[in-house]
């Protein structure tokens, strides 16, 4: 090969290379851009008066004084709304029985988003469920609910060939010449006079329980249950891995046992996360019963077992990448292998041990599928550390997924979906980060 042949080949590889990093870093951004802004959405946002009212009564934070007085303010505002609404009820006890039933399921729902931007409706029966006894707590919320106030979605299907166009119709114009008709112009006027947003740093989504199934209050839970489940993964699976793999590079002969468990080894290293998840429920709870039911216990245990073959293989290669001649120099000291290991070998290999140890708690603190049946609950309070052994906890895995597919309010409760993802982000980086920082100190420290 000719010297302008090869010059060409690397230009054209160092091209190649060159796209492909800047076409993951696109990829990176794309996807990591909309839950960075999504999740900031959870902890600072224009909240309205209902979230504060919210803070103060569930929560003890705020001012009494200064919420009485936002009250006050708001109280006039939103009587005349009230005011229209009983003016037009009682038009309809007027109306004719036909144009009564065409009034009232059109009112009906005018009368659900009143209540769902305000409140309960004075003379409504109290609400059982939190989240009807509080109006919207968050501008944007509040802003959509008032679109669909003043206009009515309808489709267009008059083309066949094409499909179906959305287009909006005024509300205001099912209710031309009643008394309803006043009510729409007043609340795109005065809505914020209503609500007083304003902007807020809600530092609470991190540390406070949930209210209603996640409609109010934060995360904290989900984060403890996190915490819970990884940190247990880690006592059980870190120090079985390192044992293993002392025993593979220093004590195992290399015949039929020892190559059937490398290969058991690595062929769970392999295995779906979902088959661990069943094996848990089988084995930890239903066999030797380490728990009743799911458990903080069970679940740790379980991705014990799943990042095992990850530590072992870790710790493995940084035991293998220790000079010879640290060994062979301790023994020839007169040191006994075992002290060898234990003073020379270990804290030679640390580095890549502690690292391969803090990547497997940051895959730990990610999963989702192995707690599924052994750990994780949809909604849970807090739990101590003592009821790790009988009682579940929620997880930031399980719940990401369990508040995007299954939540009968999945639509209204997007920023603590992208909250969680955020938080469950973060946490992983964090590990990886401190595993970098780790390394580095103890790669430092060792060289004196």
């Amino acid at each position: 090969m000719n010297l302008g042949t090869r010059k060409i080949l690397d230009r054209s590889f160092t091209a190649v290379g060159i796209t492909s990093i800047l076409l993951m870093a696109a990829a990176l951004l794309v996807v990591v851009v909309p839950i960075f802004s999504g999740g900031i959405g959870a902890i600072f946002f224009k909240g309205t008066i209902e979230h504060r009212k919210i803070q103060y009564n569930e929560f003890e934070k705020g001012s009494r004084k200064v919420i009485d007085r936002q009250i006050a303010e708001v109280t006039p505002y939103r009587q005349e709304v009230y005011r229209i609404l009983d003016a037009f009820e009682a038009d309809m006890e007027t109306m004719e029985p036909a144009e009564k039933r065409d009034y009232l399921s059109k009112y009906k729902k005018v009368r659900d988003i009143v209540a769902h931007l305000l409140g309960p409706i004075p003379g409504d029966p109290e609400p059982i469920l939190l989240r009807y006894q509080y109006g919207t707590t968050r501008w944007e919320k509040a802003e959509e609910s008032l679109h669909d106030l003043m206009f009515v979605t309808k489709w267009d299907y008059s083309n066949p060939e094409e499909m179906a166009k959305q287009y909006f119709v005024p509300r205001a114009d099912e209710f031309a010449g009643t008394a309803l008709a006043a009510l729409f112009p007043y609340m795109e006027k005065n809505l914020d006079k209503m609500l007083l947003p304003e902007q807020t740093f809600y530092w609470g989504f991190l540390t406070e329980r949930s209210l209603d199934a996640h409609i109010f209050g934060g995360i904290w839970a989900e984060i403890q249950g996190t915490f819970f489940l990884a940190v247990g993964a880690m006592l059980f699976a870190f120090p079985l891995g390192v044992i293993a793999a002392i025993y593979f590079t220093e004590y195992a002969r290399e015949n039929f046992f020892t190559s059937v468990l490398r290969s058991a080894n690595s062929t769970l290293a392999g295995v779906p996360s979902i088959v661990f998840g069943l094996f848990g429920l089988a084995f930890f709870i239903n066999t030797i019963k380490v728990s009743d039911s799911k458990s903080v216990l069970a679940g740790s245990l379980t991705l014990a077992i799943m990042i095992l073959p990850t530590i072992i293989r870790a710790a493995e290669e940084a035991i293998l990448s220790v000079p010879r001649a640290y060994k062979e120099a301790s023994m020839g000291l007169g040191s006994t292998k075992w002290r060898t290991i234990l003073t020379v070998i270990l804290p030679a290999a640390l580095p890549g041990i502690i690292t391969g140890g803090i990547i497997s708690l940051g895959r730990a603190a990610g999963e989702t599928a192995p707690i599924i049946f052994t750990a994780a609950v949809s909604v849970g309070a807090t739990i101590g550390v003592a009821d790790v052994f009988t009682q579940p906890t929620p997880a930031l895995s399980w719940n990401i997924y369990n508040l995007a597919s299954e939540h009968e309010a999945a639509n209204e409760i997007r920023h603590v979906q992208y909250g969680m993802v955020l938080s469950l982000i973060s946490i992983v980086l964090l590990l990886n980060l401190s595993a970098i920082l780790l390394r580095a100190h103890v790669s430092k420290k060792l060289k004196g």
